[in-house]
């Protein structure tokens, strides 16, 4: 029997499971008729030159908790950082699995990652990593490192650390990779790795900095940003 064929199990009557979560009101689906307007509409301004790299390495975090480490998989991946190291059979490429240089992934996945975390290890992998929070790094810092990563199809890559209740979400901390930057709305582009729970959607930027100031609960620092380059970038 073909295993792709055979019905899913049910869930036993106590177990408890989830399939996606509704996003908030004021948050836009890529994928819906607003979504797909903000999107022609950057397109056009040429705010959306970052996003075809980052769509062709987008996938879906291995983990719950691997939402930094899946955000740099895109992230490496869509740089174009060569791994030096064995994925699968011949091919040199990074996955979750390769990303264990800073802490182990039994850690991440019982722990997380805090941003300084997810830095070094971007760093481990050869990136160029500029790492800033909020308040010593303003909205309008945030602002142009925006705009160099969407503006150009070879520029850098943005993933934010943010807050997901302060933007109306369910959950703590979550890492995700900016895909493009719609000016007439301000409003970005957050390319949700957990792609389970919430698809890719529009948020406004003044609310995701917001959420970037939020304290990480492990650092008892405000979240904050990567900027990340090819090596000599």
């Amino acid at each position: 029997m073909n295993n792709c064929m055979r019905s899913p199990s049910p869930a036993a009557p106590d177990e408890r499971t989830m399939y996606m979560r509704p996003l908030p009101a004021d948050l836009i689906s890529l994928g819906s008729p607003d979504g797909r307007k903000l999107f022609a509409e950057a397109l056009l301004d040429g705010t959306m030159e970052g996003y075809f790299k980052l769509a062709q390495q987008f996938h879906t975090q291995a983990d719950p908790a691997y939402c930094g480490l899946g955000s740099l998989v895109c992230a490496l991946n869509a740089l174009r950082i060569d791994p030096i190291r064995r994925w699968k059979g011949a091919w040199r490429w990074f996955s979750e699995e390769l990303l264990d240089c800073c802490k182990s992934l039994e850690d991440i996945r019982r722990f997380g990652l805090t941003l300084d975390e997810v830095a070094c290890l971007a760093r481990c992998s050869a990136a160029n990593v500029t790492a800033l929070r909020p308040p010593r790094a303003d909205i309008e810092l945030f602002r142009e490192h925006l705009n160099e990563a969407v503006e150009t199809d070879d520029g850098p890559v943005l993933i934010v650390n943010y807050s997901r209740g302060a933007v109306g979400q369910t959950g703590g901390g979550h890492f995700s990779p900016i895909g493009g930057y719609h000016a007439a709305s301000a409003q970005v582009l957050v390319l949700d790795t957990a792609r389970f729970k919430y698809p890719p959607h529009w948020m406004p930027v003044d609310v995701l900095f917001r959420a970037m100031q939020e304290q990480d609960s492990e650092t008892h620092r405000p979240r904050g940003w990567l900027l990340l380059r090819r090596p000599g970038g």
